[in-house]
């Protein structure tokens, strides 16, 4: 069985507060995990979350502050230490390879696991894999530094109809060969089933509003997005290149977005509440998570 949900690890933005811990994020796909931003503390916060580094299939870094990245020199020592059994794959803005680099060997340890490096760079959407069940790309931002969102897009499919099915007397081993095959004599796939929209999610960190924020977030199923300030703070937002919950809500509302995830908060808020009041201030009525560290939230259900 499938499994889609998003383990919220840490919610803080530049530093961490009692009960807030220095960002990371796991989006479990299926078979394979996604970890995202793995800050400072995050092989702790892993333990409390139930999350493995057998987990981890790719790491992305949206870019190199210390509270999206510092934690990468102890998963990565964590991969090999418990010997992961499959390759993992890391992303990362190109322009920050040095910083990669640095926190990948920051101390001395035994490499048993592959870590392929596949660095981004430029603008526009960039497509980093294609695997069978999702797509994935990034996309350039805009912050004090160079910093990338990410995007997976499973492939658009078709859903059988039963009604239309028994119709045409397809049953049993029928059913699977029309849908690999694309027919079954003169009866074609389209004749028995209808389009199914494939999920869509986006990670969009430390940025202004920006061309690619609103890429990123068309059409999805779960936008997670930052919200550093409250709109009352928006000329901090702007100056620091950071959105603010009213802003973050709006994207989301004009892009269709399904379910909503706002986190990275400055540690100058302590009334989560008000981010949520905000961002349906703002016009966006749909599923609205204002994260909390060691949440589990699910992907919403296939259109």
């Amino acid at each position: 069985m499938s499994v889609r949900e998003f383990v919220v690890l840490g919610t803080a933005s530049q530093v961490p507060t009692r009960h807030r811990n220095h960002n990371g994020y796991l989006l479990r796909w299926d078979g394979e995990g996604i970890l995202f931003d793995p800050g400072e503390g995050t092989q702790r916060q892993m333990l409390r979350a139930g999350v493995a580094a057998h987990d981890i299939n790719r790491i992305c870094v949206t870019h190199f502050h210390g509270d999206h990245s510092l934690g990468l020199a102890g998963v990565i020592q964590r991969i090999n230490l418990d010997r992961v059994p499959h390759p993992v794959t890391a992303h990362y803005p190109a322009s920050g390879q040095k910083f990669f680099d640095r926190l990948r060997y920051a101390t001395a340890y035994r490499e048993t696991v592959p870590l392929a490096q596949e660095p981004v760079a430029g603008d526009g959407m960039r497509v980093l894999a294609r695997g069978a069940s999702y797509l994935l790309e990034a996309r350039l931002l805009s912050h004090p530094v160079e910093s990338f969102g990410y995007r997976l897009t499973e492939p658009d499919g078709r859903r059988m109809i039963p009604e239309l099915l028994a119709r045409h007397g397809i049953k049993g081993p029928d059913v699977g060969r029309i849908q690999r095959d694309g027919r079954l004599g003169e009866l074609t796939l389209e004749q028995v089933s209808e389009p199914k929209p494939g999920q869509r999610f986006a990670f969009v960190m430390d940025t202004r509003l920006c061309e690619g924020v609103a890429e990123l977030a068309e059409g999805c199923d779960m936008l997670v997005i930052e919200s550093t300030f409250l709109d009352e703070d928006e000329p901090l937002a702007t100056e620091h290149g950071h959105l603010t919950a009213g802003q973050a809500a709006r994207v989301a509302r004009d892009a269709g977005v399904r379910h909503l995830v706002l986190t990275h908060f400055s540690q100058r808020y302590t009334d989560p509440s008000e981010f949520e009041r905000q961002a349906r201030a703002a016009g966006f009525e749909g599923e609205l998570t204002v994260a909390a560290d060691l949440a589990r939230v699910p992907l919403p259900k296939r259109r």
